[in-house]
């Protein structure tokens, strides 16, 4: 069953799923761009020339105040930080030994979250050598992890964006292991978000969201927003039941205002193959998990 897009004309004013929220909740999104393809046979739905403005006039009227990127060419991501403009920090690297080549990316509201730290670790059986590959991916897989400081409520946030193998389903499962070691040793507020490559409610996705150190963000909103649909659409409409590769995970006790995917479509063109996710967030400061045990 095809669930209903939100649709824009291509000159109309673009109202945002989420937007910005005031304080202390805080707007989360993650969405894998799509990589720039080489090649002038790419399918005209694919192109970035034509999917560029319509990410620009997404990330304009979203604003969000924590935005995680997968699949970001070097050159995409300059434009990307140009979009969003001098408000915003950034954070990021590449796949490759040197950092280079395709990025994972987290983009931060300076003037609402304040980076203190951050690293780049790789899904490997040695997490700590730059480009390491393990059990059968052919690329790097890597995850961009950073200590954020809310300047509203004083509180602590670690986030991490990655982006699973799409081929090997062991790595898949070997880096979710690795994935939930980290958050149980980061304690505290905590977001981990991207592409994972595996459905929602899979085993693979019960092993990571199972509520002792994360839990699923959409498992937790208060109100659904956007639609029920999957994520990996590939420009077409997407339909009710689909797979949900996208996925926001967050700390037990976070509060979850709402949570939804945005099958935007700008003029009938997608922004990428993947929807966009949000999350509307929240953390007592009174509560225990707040600051957590420390950092490891």
């Amino acid at each position: 069953m095809l669930v209903p897009l939100r649709s824009f004309g291509p000159e109309a004013a673009l109202q945002p799923l989420v937007g910005p929220v005031k304080a202390p909740d805080l707007h989360v999104m993650t969405l894998n761009i799509r990589r720039r393809m080489p090649g002038w046979r790419v399918p005209a739905a694919d192109r970035w020339n034509r999917r560029r403005p319509l990410l620009q006039r997404l990330l304009a009227a979203e604003r969000p105040a924590l935005l995680g990127l997968q699949e970001v060419m070097p050159d995409q991501s300059e434009q990307i930080r140009s979009m969003l403009g001098p408000a915003y920090a950034h954070l990021g690297s590449g796949r490759a030994a040197t950092g280079g080549g395709e990025r994972c990316e987290v983009h931060v509201d300076a003037t609402r979250l304040r980076p203190e730290a951050s690293k780049t670790w790789w899904l490997s059986a040695h997490p700590d050598e730059p480009g390491s590959r393990s059990w059968g991916n052919l690329l790097p897989r890597f995850v961009v992890e950073a200590r954020l400081r809310d300047l509203r409520t004083g509180l602590p946030l670690t986030v991490m964006v990655t982006h699973l193998d799409h081929l090997s389903r062991r790595s898949r499962l070997e880096s979710v292991r690795l994935l939930h070691e980290r958050a149980a040793r980061i304690g505290g507020p905590t977001v981990l978000m991207g592409d994972f490559n595996d459905d929602a409610g899979s085993d693979l996705h019960r092993s990571l969201a199972d509520g002792t150190v994360l839990e699923d963000a959409f498992a937790l909103a208060r109100q659904a927003i956007g639609s029920d649909c999957g994520t990996y659409t590939r420009y077409r409409p997407p339909r009710a039941g689909d797979r949900r590769l996208d996925w926001i995970l967050v700390s037990p006790g976070t509060t979850v205002e709402a949570a939804g995917v945005n099958p935007v479509r700008i003029g009938g063109r997608a922004v990428s193959d993947h929807e966009p996710v949000h999350a509307i967030l929240r953390w007592d400061p009174a509560s225990p998990e707040a600051e957590g045990p420390g950092r490891a």
